[in-house]
């Protein structure tokens, strides 16, 4: 029998019909699942019909993996990369229903959910392994939670002047970015804020970390990929004391003691894609990917 963990942030109203038909779904088919209990306890608060004892879980320490074929993420894809904090290394396939906006990452549409449990059960999916950064420092940063889907990030805090980032790969010196910040991202990030600031889109598969500088002072500073079986460090100064460290949607002070280093986690996230779905299409479809939209007229 398919067990399921379902993991969901916020409630969308405007998406109640649509998830109360998924819960049914499952509750017809007898699938066996456990649910994040905040996201339980706003079902239940915004008048979802669902058993009233059904097994719940609050963090990595409670939740129990074993057993779970597939972890079902509610939401857009911020939820996805909030997944990070529950999964850690468990390697579970990780699809997403999306009530979000964009869901680049979570691919199942909210009107499809009821369709999705048959697709699971007969099979008719792949698996994406997406590369995960982790994080390594002198000081306990995150959580402990030192994984992160799409980018590092350091950047100045508030209105400060630019920061002076002195970058090393495997030990050796690459260059001092004179900046607002710079970018770590995997290719999964690389349709984030890596591309917003001008680097370069990634292939899924392709192995390579893009270093992207934010509104770098010298203008003949581009971004630069690397393989992925790099390590990078970093060595942050400026006039302010503290700047800021960020793992995909979380973020953290740190200071000129900081020591910092980015590698390539020793597994990675198994994201599901729907048979008929698929990364080329994707990016054509979220985000207008070489789509032209001159109207031409007579």
């Amino acid at each position: 029998m398919m067990k399921l963990a379902i993991f969901g942030k916020y409630f969308k109203e405007d998406r109640f019909e649509e998830i109360q038909r998924f819960f049914d779904v499952l509750i017809q088919k007898k699938v066996h699942f456990t649910i994040y209990r905040k996201y339980y306890e706003d079902c239940l608060r915004n008048g979802l019909h669902l058993p009233t004892n059904l097994p719940t879980f609050n963090d990595f320490e409670n939740f129990d993996a074993e057993g779970t074929d597939f972890f079902i993420s509610i939401g857009g894809d911020g939820t996805i990369l909030n997944s990070l904090e529950i999964l850690r290394e468990n390697t579970i396939p990780v699809v997403g229903i999306n009530t979000g906006r964009l869901g680049f990452l979570a691919g199942v549409a909210a009107a499809d959910a009821h369709l999705l449990i048959d697709q699971l059960h007969n099979g008719a999916y792949s698996i994406d392994k997406r590369t995960l950064l982790e994080l390594s420092s002198n000081k306990n940063m995150f959580g402990g939670v030192k994984y992160a889907l799409n980018d590092f990030v350091v950047h100045k805090k508030d209105s400060s002047s630019m920061i002076t980032i002195h970058t090393y790969i495997n030990g050796e010196f690459l260059n001092s970015y004179w900046s607002d910040g710079l970018i770590i991202s995997t290719p999964t990030g690389s349709t984030g804020y890596n591309l917003s600031c001008g680097g370069p889109i990634l292939y899924p598969s392709s192995q390579s970390f893009v270093i992207t500088p934010i509104a770098p002072h010298n203008l003949n500073v581009r971004p630069m990929i690397i393989s992925d079986q790099n390590v990078i460090s970093f060595e942050v100064e400026g006039r302010s004391s503290s700047f800021l460290a960020t793992l995909d949607s979380r973020s953290e002070s740190m200071n000129t003691h900081s020591q910092i280093a980015i590698k390539k986690a020793n597994f990675c996230l198994n994201l599901i894609r729907l048979d008929g779905d698929n990364y080329l299409k994707t990016l054509r479809e979220k985000l207008m990917w070489g789509f032209d939209n001159r109207n031409f007229r007579n």
